[in-house]
């Protein structure tokens, strides 16, 4: 079994080392993905300086570059976001917007940059909201060019204006932990498949 990477950007709006529900989550999914043989790491987005604006490097002191050489190095991108007024968070926008740039960018054969690359998602958050999130991530890094799997996407969603977080469960809910495992497989799969037969060029 080929060895995979992957990249989990957390946009929580809460700077390391606060915890996060959108870190742990990603974790989980991290170490399910592992049992794939796919390696990965975490970048919290709100630890780098991530300008606002849709160009690959928006200047001096913008960090993105960075973060956007471990996408396009791994093969899978793990998007995980809170839910904040029923809408994935600003970080998470803004992410977007920066990876809108790569509509732009090619490989040697004339694909878009991230043909070939399998995306999932996570969304937590103690209010309703996680389905609108997600379809509205998929969209967007559908449109981008990134590949999803079946049941590729996973969230918790607490007891409305409960004030309870996904970090303060002292266990993991078995529909989570099987949604997780489930996004986890897919993707590992659906990934292996892509570096084998890569979309043809257009």
């Amino acid at each position: 079994m080929a060895s995979l990477t992957a990249v989990a950007l957390v946009c929580t709006l809460k700077k390391s080392p606060a915890e996060s529900s959108s870190d742990r989550i990603a974790r989980q999914l991290l170490t399910e993905l592992a049992g794939y043989e796919v390696t990965g790491e975490v970048i919290r987005v709100v630890d780098h300086n991530v300008r606002p604006g849709v160009t690959a490097d928006e200047g001096e002191g913008d960090e993105w570059p960075g973060i956007r050489d471990k996408i396009a190095a791994a093969d899978i991108l793990l998007f995980c976001t809170p839910t904040w007024l029923g809408h994935m968070s600003s970080v998470a926008q803004r992410a977007l917007e920066r990876l809108d740039a790569e509509l732009s960018e090619t490989d040697d054969a004339g694909r878009p940059a991230m043909f070939g690359k399998v995306a999932i998602a996570a969304a937590v958050g103690n209010e309703d909201g996680a389905h609108k999130i997600i379809a509205d991530v998929f969209q967007g890094l559908n449109d981008i060019g990134f590949t999803v799997p079946a049941q590729g996407a996973t969230y918790w969603n607490g007891e409305a204006m409960s004030g309870v977080d996904y970090l303060d469960l002292e266990r993991t809910p078995d529909a989570v932990a099987s949604t997780n495992a489930t996004a986890a497989r897919n993707a590992a799969h659906l990934a292996r498949l892509l570096r084998s037969a890569q979309y043809p060029a257009g």
